[in-house]
């Protein structure tokens, strides 16, 4: 064992009582002997049952209606989530805000992020207003299992921008081996052939079929599966999807002021687009350690530190950009449906 390694070594065994999840990057996840043994199916059963003991103490603050669709299906989908009077006028002042964007490709896609901060909130108060109702709120903290303030953004996806490369979004996958928030609140309609959100409806329990899957997976050498399978992302194939009993991906083809709200450690996509297209909505985002037991304690869910932490997070990377890259790229002060890079 190399000096690098013994010193490394307390380190790497600390983090598997974290969200760490890269085969590559940590020598004890990534253990095929380890692994053998069971360690990657205890850390998903022991992160699945906090989060089920979590979720219980969450239960009661959301609608039942709600709750009931999310623990059935793994996502709830909410129409007309803003009074339909409503709308139309934050949505204009949405689409019209300019601001600082920030965007990245993959594949033959173009997403542009725009951070929802103190100034965005400033200008448009029915947002925040939004963001702050107790029934999204309680929403919000039940699909994460924690009460944590979700990081928001204003994000454009435009498909097709003329590249021939694969978009790996439009792989069916799981975010992690344990379960997280993302939520989409689409400003626009979206067609069901036109990059739609998609899921396999109930792919967010862990089964004895799904757990059996996690063992062999995690026993794959890491070096020889694709990338993103490897740093703990993993892809999932149709007949793996069968053998775990488990339906078709559903494409979600929604109208305008829908909300859906999904867990994300259930299989999931960015359906494949038959046309040159473009999804624009208020993106949210909340992953914590999945081995706390605690419900809250994030200091940086606090008022007034909660809507700064996208921009402090994008100037943390801009300066670690050598050491871990930086994918986002700015791209001065734009509107979210202007001119996206090509």
């Amino acid at each position: 064992m190399t000096i690098k390694k013994v010193l490394l070594s307390p380190l790497w065994a600390l983090q598997l009582l974290t969200g760490a999840k890269s085969f590559l990057d940590n020598p004890l996840i990534g253990s095929r002997r380890l692994n053998a043994r069971g360690l990657h199916v205890k850390r998903v059963k022991l992160a699945a049952s906090l989060c089920a003991w979590r979720r219980r103490r969450l239960a009661h603050k959301v609608r039942p209606e709600w709750r009931a669709a999310f623990d059935r299906d793994g996502f709830v989908m909410i129409p007309n989530v803003v009074p339909p009077e409503q709308f139309p006028t934050l949505r204009r002042a949405l689409l019209a805000y300019e601001g600082p964007a920030r965007e990245m490709r993959q594949g033959d896609a173009i997403t542009r992020r725009m951070a929802i901060d103190p100034a965005m909130l400033a200008a448009i108060p029915a947002l925040r207003t939004l963001l702050e109702r107790k029934d999204i709120v309680a929403l919000f903290h039940y699909a994460a299992s924690f009460r944590t303030t979700p990081l928001h953004y204003i994000q454009t996806i435009v498909s097709h921008d003329g590249s021939n490369e694969a978009d790996p979004q439009e792989t069916i996958h799981a975010d992690s081996f344990h379960s997280s928030l993302k939520a989409w609140l689409f400003l626009n309609p979206v067609a069901g052939d036109e990059g739609p959100f998609t899921y396999v409806r109930g792919s967010h329990r862990f089964t004895p079929e799904r757990l059996a899957w996690e063992h062999r997976r995690a026993q794959a050498d890491p070096h020889t599966i694709d990338r993103l399978s490897a740093r703990g992302s993993p892809r999932v194939t149709e007949a793996e999807r069968t053998s775990m009993n488990l339906p078709a991906p559903e494409a979600l083809a929604v109208p305008g002021n829908t909300l859906v709200v999904a867990d994300t450690v259930g299989f999931h996509a960015r359906g494949a687009s038959a046309r040159p297209s473009e999804r624009v909505e208020i993106w949210s985002y909340a992953r914590r350690n999945p081995f706390l037991p605690w419900l809250g304690g994030d200091l940086l869910s606090l008022p007034g530190l909660a809507e700064r932490r996208v921009n402090w997070l994008w100037a943390l990377r801009d300066k670690l950009e050598k050491r871990i890259g930086q994918p986002w790229k700015p791209v001065g002060v734009r509107r979210s449906i202007e001119d996206v890079q090509k």
